[in-house]
């Protein structure tokens, strides 16, 4: 007896935009006329695209905004008439400002939707777009974003940790370990980087100074026009003699303002990790990568850090880039 095929999924992904003036929190909501609804911007994902570079392509279509995605909120998944499944996934975002412009030049142009598809574009307070809102389950997304907000989780900064993609294994490779490079699969992870990157709006590129790490951050650093910081103590060897210094260098990119990428190998990764754990809510520290290889090559994790008067808090984190 054939067992029947599992209905295919739609995946989509989209983002709330939002801004608060005169102490109000406010987002931008877009009217679909085919639709007559009010709803987030969103749409489904190109063929090949991931979630992520969907959810800011959508939006600067949609909004005509350029956004730097924040923090994750929960998503939707409801069943379509065709019995096929839709999977949305949610980012808090903010319009990008002066210092996302770096991040910015590694997008290409995004035309706007036409007005048959979006007529509309409003900002409203929260309290209004709830009640504008269309579909009931489009409030879940927004109920989370108030919440975050009211308890100074929304307005954060990325620190972002990427372990480097498939470089050549270790015995086929006669050469120092330092030198060791990326293979083809690596090469291609690596320039599947730059849309995450610049999403999560990366102005700051810090690597180890061995080969495989600077190859796998170069499409992002030559995308946007910066060189890359190479940092040794983010290298196995300076690592195996003084992990503190990664420790160190952790606590030092949480308080920077900005948005920041380090990419890194596996033995380091698990000292990154436990930095990131000291400076992180107790849901969010249990949620970091606590076992060995911690991410897979050509993987990122984001963290999500808000700075409050005792100092930066990881508030949310999430995993990107290739699966195992």
């Amino acid at each position: 007896m054939s067992s029947t095929p599992s209905p295919a999924v739609v995946e989509a992904a989209g983002a709330l935009v939002w801004r608060v003036r005169l102490r109000r929190l406010q987002v931008a909501v877009v009217h679909r006329p085919r639709y007559r609804d009010w709803s987030w911007p969103k749409g489904k994902l190109d063929p090949g695209e991931t979630p992520v570079a969907a959810a800011v392509r959508e939006v600067a279509e949609e909004t005509g905004h350029d956004v730097v995605l924040g923090i994750p909120l929960p998503g939707l998944e409801y069943r379509l008439s065709d019995g096929r499944t839709k999977r949305v996934h949610y980012w808090a975002a903010q319009v990008a400002g002066r210092r996302d412009a770096v991040a910015l030049r590694a997008r290409p142009p995004v035309p706007r939707a036409s007005r048959s598809e979006i007529d509309r574009v409003r900002w409203m307070d929260v309290g209004t777009a709830a009640r504008r809102l269309t579909r009931s389950a489009d409030r879940a997304p927004l109920a989370a974003l108030v919440t975050a907000y009211r308890k100074g989780r929304l307005d954060t900064h990325a620190l972002v940790v990427a372990r480097h993609g498939s470089a050549r294994k270790r015995s086929a490779w006669k050469g120092p370990d330092a030198d060791r490079p990326l293979t083809s699969d690596g090469a291609r992870q690596a320039e599947a980087l730059v849309p995450l990157l610049s999403a999560f709006g990366v102005a700051h590129v810090v690597t180890s100074p061995w080969r495989r790490c600077v190859e796998t951050v170069r499409p992002y650093a030559r995308a946007v026009g910066m060189p890359e910081q190479r940092v040794e103590a983010w290298s196995e060897d300076a690592h195996e003699e003084a992990p503190g210094l990664v420790t160190g260098h952790v606590d030092a990119l949480l308080h920077w303002p900005g948005d920041g990428v380090v990419c890194t190998h596996r033995p380091v990764l698990g000292t990154a990790f436990e930095a990131l754990a000291a400076r992180a809510r107790k849901a969010v520290a249990a949620q970091l990568p606590s076992e060995d290889p911690y991410l897979q090559p050509g993987q990122l994790l984001v963290a999500h850090v808000a700075h409050r008067p005792k100092g930066p808090r990881v508030v949310a984190v999430e995993v990107h880039g290739p699966k195992a």
